[in-house]
């Protein structure tokens, strides 16, 4: 499977429209569409699985710099991060809590005479 960048098509596609433009040139495994998470509005690009390299080829030949409406389409094919280094995990421990002086909040009294 090859992973395909795809921006710059119209807010208001589905992704049902965007597996169809692309249909013609590769077999789409996966879509997913990127959106903000506070208005739940697509930002405009995405990403597709296609079954091989030589379909995200064809599809990036066919459709790169197509226009659409005010926009452009870009596809790109994304490199594979294969092995990515994890991140050691940070063991946070909690200092001794040391405890206050039980005279600390207490006001000083006077000396009766």
């Amino acid at each position: 499977m090859t992973k395909l960048f795809i921006g710059g098509f119209p807010l208001k596609m589905q992704e049902i429209e965007i597996v169809q433009l692309i249909a013609p040139y590769a077999d789409v495994i996966t879509i997913k569409l990127v959106c903000d998470r506070a208005t739940k509005k697509c930002k405009g690009y995405g990403f597709v699985e296609v079954s091989t390299e030589e379909q995200a080829n064809a599809a990036i030949e066919g459709l790169s710099g197509t226009p659409m409406g005010d926009r452009v389409l870009t596809l790109n094919i994304v490199p594979e991060q294969g092995n990515a280094p994890v991140k050691p995990v940070r063991n946070y421990t909690r200092a001794p809590q040391q405890r206050p002086n039980p005279n600390y909040n207490k006001r000083p009294r006077r000396p009766r005479v």
